[in-house]
């Protein structure tokens, strides 16, 4: 293979994990970065004595981060701990309505069958039906890039496609096995999280209910931002170069190349192209108009996933009746998600999350303090006000203080809200989504926008956009597939 420039921009857990695999390959990789450190929305904010994890915070199907180390003949664990979630999470339905989630899936069984008569049972079968769809993914779907209609739509793909339950919502499959609202929530809730809502959603992705409560909720050691910094160092070993607080103006072309790569402070050299950046971004404004693939109106038709209005809180007391992860799920559940994907508003009541790393980890605050996340999820699109963030703040701090029992408000030391604009301002994001594309049918593998420019033959692109989608896990994995269509196109 002849050794190329390759410009990565972005330093995400897409572009990291592209970048380390290419560099491995013998390419002069350069990881461009907008902001001074790693992890895209995974970066790390410090705040006198608190470190906040800005983005994702559940650590989930840690085979895949082994498969990715093993490809260097390295294991996560070189890199960072990881401590397994017992309890995985609580989830609260009301004041005095909570249920701890077991990290043994024996006693969510038991569970299950306390909640609703028969329903331990049901759990097996649902869970049993949710391992074989996601052995089958991961073996056919997952690690794969789709060139076309027909190689999604194979012979083994139609076959077993009712069985994955491929053309069946996500809300009805889960009501064929369990009549208890509260359960379905359970099983529903880490929809919103990879971009869609129960009804629009694909029973498939019932594969994420398996990696929860079978492969468990893990937690390493330092937050995400001791995982990007992992991916980094890996990366670093092979010889990657980053440059950070560089920010992509535009690209010079040859006939159907890029040939550099235009920042705010100079141009790079690049014989490859790999963006890592918000793919909207790149192909509608960085792209000159006659080398985008995708038009506006295109865009405009997509289903966004949501965004998220999140608040990084110090306080300067410890709380009780918390867990590292705790579910809100007390409020109307449909009208949140109308609010989301059906009439696209603020939402008075939403159901919402807290991440309290604190409970586990004494790194990320000051002694006898609680580091809290706040995060509900939003509408992209909308607009955003300081009047509606204090609004929607000023709820959550309440419903928390009312269903612990706790007083916090008067103790915050520290406070950060992050919404709508700062997903645009600082990743550029379309309509400032937090995760990029829903998961809807129509969104799946083929149907996600595509891993290589079809105007430029040297500009690939890498992330939550593209297969196989939304979460780190994925990003992680696209990295892999993207590194392998460039060895197998860009040979010579």
């Amino acid at each position: 293979m002849t050794t190329k420039k390759i410009v990565v921009i972005g330093a995400g857990f897409g572009g990291l994990s592209a970048a380390a695999l290419l560099a491995k390959d013998g390419h002069q990789v350069t990881v461009l970065e907008k902001h001074n450190m790693v992890g895209g929305r995974a970066r790390v904010w410090q705040e006198r004595g608190f470190s906040f994890d800005m983005g994702p915070s559940w650590y989930m199907m840690p085979e895949i981060y082994e498969r990715y180390f093993s490809l260097f003949g390295k294991k996560p664990s070189d890199y960072y701990s990881l401590k397994r979630l017992s309890p995985s999470y609580r989830a609260y339905f009301g004041e005095s309505d909570k249920v701890d989630m077991p990290s043994d899936v024996e006693e969510t069984y038991k569970l299950f069958e306390s909640i609703e008569t028969g329903a331990g049972e049901k759990l097996r079968e649902y869970l049993a039906q949710a391992e074989y769809q996601y052995e089958v993914s991961m073996k056919e779907f997952i690690y794969k890039d789709f060139n076309s209609i027909f190689d999604f739509f194979t012979k083994r793909m139609i076959t077993e496609g009712r069985k994955l339950h491929v053309f069946e919502k996500l809300s009805s499959f889960t009501k064929r096995y369990f009549k208890n609202e509260r359960l379905r929530k359970l099983l529903e809730y880490s929809m919103v999280f990879l971009g869609g809502a129960p009804d629009n959603t694909p029973a498939l992705y019932s594969v994420i209910n398996h990696a929860d409560l079978n492969l468990g909720v893990w937690y390493p050691q330092g937050g995400f931002g001791a995982v990007a910094s992992a991916f980094q160092k890996l990366a670093e070993e092979q010889g990657v170069k980053f440059e950070f607080e560089q920010t992509v103006t535009g690209f010079e072309y040859e006939k159907n190349q890029i040939r550099k790569v235009k920042t705010s402070s100079g141009d790079f050299e690049a014989d490859l192209v790999v963006a890592n950046a918000d793919y909207h971004f790149v192909d509608q404004t960085l792209l000159e108009k006659q080398y985008r693939d995708y038009s506006p109106r295109w865009w405009n038709k997509r289903v966004v996933a949501p965004s998220a209005f999140i608040v990084y809180v110090g306080v300067n007391k410890k709380l009780s009746g918390l867990l590292h992860h705790t579910l809100f799920l007390d409020k109307d559940w449909t009208e949140h998600f109308n609010t989301i994907f059906n009439k696209p508003a603020w939402p008075d009541q939403p159901s919402f999350y807290l991440c309290t790393p604190s409970q586990t980890d004494d790194s990320v605050a000051p002694e006898g303090s609680e580091n809290l996340f706040f995060l509900a999820p939003i509408a992209s699109g909308l607009d955003d006000t300081p009047e509606v963030h204090e609004r929607l703040k000023n709820n959550l701090y309440d419903r928390l203080e009312k269903i612990t029992g706790q007083k916090f408000k008067e103790n915050i030391v520290v406070e950060r809200v992050f919404s709508l604009k700062d997903f645009s301002g600082d990743y550029n994001a379309f309509r400032g989504t937090g995760l990029g594309l829903a998961h809807t049918l129509w969104q799946t593998a083929y149907f996600r926008p595509r891993m290589r420019s079809k105007k430029l033959s040297n500009l690939y692109y890498v992330g939550h956009h593209t297969q196989p989608g939304v979460g780190v896990p994925m990003v992680v994995i696209s990295g892999q597939i993207v590194s392998e269509k460039i060895g197998k196109e860009q040979n010579g």
